[in-house]
């Protein structure tokens, strides 16, 4: 996966991260906790006030496609598409 693709899917994580994140029902420090980032990064990132990395996005899509209640709109915002799921396992179109 190129790094044009990679951003195009960071941007829409970060420009959804605040609704995932309610959505899973959990504070900016229990997401961190549980992704293993700072609070700091995970506030600084939802004021895009920093950068997210390509590593902190794959932590955030397993968090919210391992969760019932956010892999809807993980598939409605387009963070989740084919070929990405194709590229993470592996395949080649």
């Amino acid at each position: 996966m190129n790094e044009e693709l990679k951003r195009v899917y960071i941007d829409r994580m970060v420009e959804n991260l605040t609704v995932l994140r309610a959505k899973l029902g959990v504070t900016q420090s229990e997401l961190a906790e549980i992704a293993g980032i700072s609070r700091q990064t995970i506030l600084s990132v939802e004021k895009k006030q920093r950068g997210m990395t390509w590593n902190m996005f794959l932590a955030l899509l397993y968090i919210f496609t391992a969760n019932e209640k956010t892999v809807p709109l993980v598939d409605l915002f387009e963070i989740r598409t084919n070929e990405l799921v194709e590229a993470m396992q592996g395949k080649k179109k």
